[in-house]
């Protein structure tokens, strides 16, 4: 194995290799080093010490642009240590410099620690909200409603709450206040541990006065106690000894300001504040001003080199801040640690008189409790890829923020669902869509029990679906397209183009396909654990309401003599409304009416699944008649789908009517054209008018359903497609479709694998899997993480690349491992039965808990408990 060793020196970089062969690289040359060591072939390398690179568009350390670059493990240290030093960098997410504005909002988003309780943003304990950085803290489904002037109305908008800050902690120096956006940093890095969540930074800052100190921090959320929050603040002198001033603050003045397009619009959510101070301590209590949820906080300062019985309290405008004077001395650090507590009282709760809490641990007992919980969570839900780096790193990176947005340990027994952005950021303003669809199945899979609690969400905000459908005049549940804390409709009525700066009326409530997506989580979350008692109680009612909605939205039509739907909206967006139309909506979008057809054909299956009695008992519960289930069968056969002469599924009825777009001269012109909707409405023209799509939207019907399911479908309406209708549809609507979705590549990815297109697959996979650590939309995770994609980057590879299938009565595996992966290795629970996966090029290793059978391409295959069995094929 060829390895290199890199020494800078003073006229550049000296490089060693393991075989004897050195080059000299001039320190600007930095991409002709790497040039050179990729032609060597190397395996890695290390660095004698830490290099700084100012590339165009970031700070980065040299060893990690060529781990990045190269795809190849290159670490500080001695070379002889580099085998026991790479086994970290999978784990690390490291960040150097400080680029105010949206860059700097990314890293945030992507260092924010959390439990699913609760969310932390990435930046440091001395961080304002400015437009140059935005600390923030989110609790899971706080939401509150606040009304805007737009225009000459009033818009009333419901928003993901941040909530006071108590994790302030600054200096002041010859009467300077140590802040990251007004101060001169000599260096900044920051790095965030997947394995343990622990968020680290270290700074050194000059003052105006030409003093220089060092600051180092840490946090973390405990994922063992989850309403706690641990930091340590530390400070060293490095060229003075003086007196100087720390401050640890309370600040319930925050607000929103994560989104830049909603900062015109009203930003403050709290009132009623309580502030108080006692010793060390500080206690704040604040309520949302209409929602009337309290937040109720706790913080505690401790210092084993500083005496903290001199910290002078003072009370300000909705701030209390906790001062100490320090004789510094050059070269000697201070070090203060800070245990918050917090808690969240709906109007509902019994919210019993505050007492101060004195048995909070330290910091290192803390922390090891909650580094025993994350490995807990990591030994069920880590997933192993052997030959490709950086992939690994970044399946670490997705699995730990979706246990950021959700946990078994943050979640349970809490009335919320995850985000579309996680606990990470404000846009969507925090809520709910039909994201669950992507984010469930790696619950499914890892744990079950959390998904559940995700599923009970929904059905918590069963009898607003009802009230929704009824306010339009129909039947059923029809759960909104954005949900909060009650389950009513939060899209918005107007929406703002930043590229036009003005705004227009959103339709985007017609997606209507947000009850499919939940009755499609329902019925999974059934297949893979059988949980009788969930659908009794709530599964088999969801289902039925849901049902019962499309039944009574479909229209018959005597000409045809088939079932329409109409005023909907499928998965893309770019599409509400026909050109020039008055109203918004669709008529027969093809997901649309092909996963009604799926979910009227599942709800005779359990019909014939579930005790008479039990069903009967629901039917009643609903008020589904017998005539009402007749329709629906009735329905599942005639529902109507517009195909042309080649199998092309229009995206709706009336598609083929639409322009074709230039888009050669689109991306000539704007380059990236991702969000066409936008460009095209600055132009003063309309996405209705072309066939161009921001995402997935027929194709959806092949990422959720398996190809034979599909074809019955099909057969089943009466319709008869060419054998080759799934690549012709990949084809023609991948050519139609700018990705304005991070999700589209995904559902793309998936089916161009389907289509035996393993190279397309790959690339598409590829770009999903560095959509938020790139940051490749410009900016959109400066606004909060995305879950949907995230977790779909985790599902690809278990039913995608290890080609296992979930969704039948029997375990279905059919592997197509990526040339650039050796090894994949995963867990997953199915039916109570906890399995072991190991699949590599030509052997495919699986252990399951129970005695149990699967189905291996088309041979069926005996598993005796415990025992792993080896496939060759």
């Amino acid at each position: 194995m060829l390895l290199a060793q890199i020494t800078a020196q003073t006229q550049g970089w000296l490089v060693e290799l393991s075989d004897g062969q050195q080059q000299l690289f001039p320190v600007n040359q930095f991409s002709s080093l790497k040039d050179w060591l990729r032609e060597k072939k190397v395996a890695g390398g290390s660095l004698t010490q830490k290099d700084l690179l100012e590339l165009e568009t970031e700070t980065i350390t040299l060893d990690q642009y060529l781990t990045e670059n190269l795809n190849l493990p290159f670490v500080i240290g001695p070379l002889e240590d580099w085998q026991e030093n790479i086994k970290s960098l999978p784990w690390k997410l490291h960040y150097e410099g400080y680029q105010p504005g949206k860059d700097e909002y990314s890293v945030e988003s992507l260092l924010t620690v959390g439990n699913g309780y609760l969310g932390i943003r990435g930046t440091t304990p001395e961080m304002e909200i400015c437009s140059e950085n935005y600390p923030a803290t989110y609790l899971a489904s706080l939401y509150n409603t606040v009304a805007s002037p737009v225009g000459d109305q009033q818009v009333t908008n419901e928003d993901f709450v941040n909530i006071p800050n108590l994790q302030k902690m600054y200096l002041i120096i010859d009467g300077e206040k140590i802040d990251y956006a007004n101060n001169k940093l000599l260096s900044f890095s920051r790095t965030l541990d997947l394995k343990t969540g622990l968020f680290e930074s270290s700074a050194v800052i000059e003052t105006k006065q030409g003093k220089q100190i060092k600051i180092d921090t840490k946090r973390f959320a405990s994922m063992a106690a989850v309403q706690q929050v641990h930091l340590t603040y530390r400070f060293t002198p490095l060229n003075f000894s003086d007196e100087l001033f720390f401050v640890s603050e309370a600040d319930a003045s925050v607000y929103n300001f994560n989104v830049a397009r909603y900062r015109d619009l009203t930003r403050e959510h709290l009132t009623d504040v309580t502030l108080q101070a006692e010793g060390a301590g500080i206690f704040v209590d604040a309520y949302t001003n209409q929602s009337k949820i309290l937040v109720r906080q706790q913080s505690f300062l401790r210092s084993q080199t500083q005496d903290l019985t001199t910290l002078k309290n003072d009370h300000q405008d909705l701030k209390v801040t906790q001062t100490l004077k320090i004789a510094a001395r050059k070269g000697e650090a201070s070090q203060f640690e800070k245990v918050i507590l917090i808690e969240q009282y709906r109007p509902d709760t019994i919210i019993p008189p505050f007492t101060w809490q004195q048995t909070l641990p330290s910091f290192t007992a803390a922390f090891e409790a909650s580094r025993l919980a994350w490995e807990q969570l990591w030994q069920k839900a880590e997933m192993v890829v052997e030959g490709d780096l950086m992939s690994q790193k970044l399946l670490h990176l997705h699995t730990y923020h979706l246990l950021v947005a959700a946990s078994p340990n943050g979640n349970q027994h809490l009335d919320a669902s995850i985000t579309a952005r996680g606990l990470h950021g404000e846009a969507y303003r925090g809520h709910i869509f039909w994201d669950e669809l992507f984010i469930l199945p790696f619950y499914f899979n890892h744990f079950p029990e959390t998904a559940k609690e995700i599923l009970l969400y929904r059905y918590r905000r069963l009898a607003k679906a009802k009230e929704n459908a009824k306010e339009i005049g129909l039947k059923g549940a029809m759960y909104p397209w954005q949900s909060g804390l009650d389950g009513s409709e939060q899209s918005q009525k107007l929406h703002l183009n930043p590229i036009s700066g003005k705004w227009k009326e959103d339709h985007s409530r017609l997606q209507r396909h947000v009850s499919l997506a939940i009755a499609y989580n329902v019925w999974q979350y059934y297949q893979q654990t059988q949980d009788q008692i969930f659908m009794e109680q709530a599964g088999l009612e969801m289902l039925l309401e849901i049902a019962h909605f499309w039944q009574s939205l479909a229209q018959y039509d005597e000409i045809t003599k088939r079932y329409s739907i109409e005023g909907v909206m499928g998965p893309d967006e770019f599409h509400e409304s026909y050109p020039n139309a008055q109203n918004g909506g669709l008529k027969n979008n093809a997901y649309t009416n092909m996963m009604v057809v799926w979910l009227f054909e599942i709800i005779a299956k359990l019909q014939d699944t579930f005790d008479p009695n039990i069903f009967k008992a629901i039917q009643t519960k609903t008020q589904i008649n017998a005539q009402t289930l007749h329709e629906m069968q009735q329905m599942k056969q005639h529902l109507t789908l517009e195909i042309n002469p080649d199998g092309i599924l229009a995206q709706f009825e009336g598609y083929f009517d639409l322009a074709e777009l230039d888009w050669d001269g689109y991306r000539q012109k704007y380059g990236n054209i991702y969000r066409m909707d936008r460009i095209l409405n600055a132009e003063g023209k309309s996405a209705d008018q072309y066939q161009v799509a921001k995402q997935a939207d027929t194709l959806m019907v092949f990422y959720n359903l398996a190809k034979n399911q599909i074809d019955q479908i099909l057969t089943d309406l009466n319709y008869t497609l060419p054998t080759d209708y799934l690549e012709k549809n990949l084809a023609y609507y991948l050519a139609r479709t700018s990705h304005g979705s991070t999700l589209s590549r995904i559902v793309h990815a998936k089916l161009a694998s389907l289509a035996n297109q393993p190279t397309l697959a790959w690339q598409l996979y590829q770009e999903a899997l560095y959509s938020d650590y790139r940051d490749i939309q410009g900016g959109t995770t400066a606004e909060g993480i995305h879950a949907g994609v995230m977790a779909a980057t985790l599902d690809v590879p278990v039913t995608t690349f290890a080609g296992i299938d979930l969704r039948q009565d029997t375990i279905v595996i059919q592997p197509n491992l990526p040339e650039k992966w050796t090894r994949l290795a995963f867990h997953f629970t199915w039916r109570n039965i906890f399995f072991q996966i190991s699949v590599s090029h030509d052997t495919f290793k699986i252990t399951a808990s129970e005695d149990c059978s699967i189905l291996f391409i088309t041979d069926k295959i005996m598993l005796q408990k415990n025992q792993t069995k080896t496939i060759t094929y």
